[in-house]
């Protein structure tokens, strides 16, 4: 008798979906936290976002997000606790899991290196933005002062 094992879904197949790993920064100051636009050039136009991006291979969420800070904001983060974790699937059928983490310190001036802008929003008002879906739960929770 022949035992088949299951085997992994082979690469080139279409229907397997790959889950990218996300994180982005809640930075705060004042009762206030960064946000920001994405250019009108860029998938999702115009919609806000919190800073950062992927997890490279061989990097913790806490390292990809200090990079990621660097890289965007021109800025050297100290990340502190991760305050929410989820995942999202996009119409296009692509999906993210994407962590959020506080930053209450960082050291060097905010640039906006990428971003169509950038803006200090108290945490109350966060659901007058047009945010990316993958951020809307995480908008409620912080408006309702759920989380920080």
């Amino acid at each position: 008798m022949t035992v088949q094992k299951d085997l992994p879904p082979s690469p080139s197949r279409t229907d397997v979906k790959v889950v990218r790993l996300v994180v982005a920064a809640l930075i705060l100051r004042d009762q206030k936290v960064l946000i920001c636009q994405r250019r009108p050039d860029q998938p999702m136009a115009l919609k806000w976002e919190f800073p950062g991006g992927k997890v490279e291979a061989g990097e913790t969420a806490e390292q990809a997000l200090r990079r990621e800070l660097d890289e965007e904001l021109g800025i050297a983060a100290d990340i502190g606790k991760r305050v929410a974790h989820t995942r999202h699937t996009y119409r296009s059928g692509s999906a993210i899991d994407l962590q959020f983490f506080v930053v209450h310190e960082f050291l060097g001036e905010l640039t906006n290196r990428i971003f169509h802008g950038l803006r200090w929003s108290p945490l109350r008002e966060l659901n007058r933005y047009d945010f990316l879906a993958a951020d809307r739960s995480l908008i409620r929770d912080l408006s309702a002062g759920k989380l920080l």
